[in-house]
């Protein structure tokens, strides 16, 4: 008999093809991209799926999942309520963490960067995209602000849903992530798992290094 329990669950096998370094290019945008079209393929609904970690002044983290709605040679774009709790952290503390896991793949990406607000410009492109029930949504919500009950928000929902447009609030739109590191991890047989991390240099080339699992 032990003084602890623990969670247990049946071990899930690593199966797939072996991360080598001849496979991994130079650019790890790129291999990005080719990842997250691999977790698309395999139809997984959650691939744009992520986990942003940010943190406030002193330096108290704070986690959720965002859907991922860009990714190029600039970084990583998602949108929010800048009065949200994520936004106001990444006003005094613009670094955070991304964590994207595919687990029918096994594979996981893990990105750290400056975040910094995307232009107007993109904001109004993305909001003017987005289905008008959900344009909607987005003026109504005072998120992660205290209310006092669903209702409230409903209430404010219909009224709008009888006016025209709605336009993009400015309290509204994208944050832009610029990796600094990233980190690319392929699930191993034995839990011997294949590890690479790209750090950017000074020069804006790749410094790429293999992690112990």
């Amino acid at each position: 008999m032990t003084d602890f329990e623990f969670f247990t669950s049946p071990q899930r096998p690593y199966e797939r093809s072996r991360l080598r370094r001849s496979r991994l290019g130079c650019n790890p945008l790129v291999l990005f991209r080719q990842w997250l079209t691999k977790a698309i393929e395999v139809d997984d609904l959650d691939a744009h799926s992520t986990t942003l970690a940010t943190a406030d002044s002193r330096g108290h983290p704070s986690a959720r999942i965002v859907l991922l709605k860009q990714a190029d040679q600039d970084g990583f774009v998602f949108f929010t309520n800048y009065e949200s709790r994520k936004a106001r952290e990444l006003e005094v503390n613009p670094f955070a963490a991304l964590v994207f896991y595919w687990p029918k793949v096994q594979r996981q990406v893990r990105v750290e960067g400056w975040v910094e607000r995307v232009t107007e410009r993109e904001s109004n492109a993305y909001f003017e995209s987005r289905p008008r029930e959900s344009r909607i949504a987005a003026l109504v919500s005072p998120q992660s602000t205290v209310i006092e009950s669903h209702e409230t928000i409903e209430g404010s929902y219909r009224k709008l849903k009888k006016l025209p447009g709605p336009e993009r609030p400015l309290h509204w739109g994208g944050f832009r992530l610029r990796p600094k590191a990233m980190e690319f991890w392929q699930g191993g047989d034995n839990r011997l798992h294949d590890r690479f991390l790209f750090t950017l240099q000074d020069d804006n080339a790749w410094k790429i290094e293999r992690l112990a699992p």
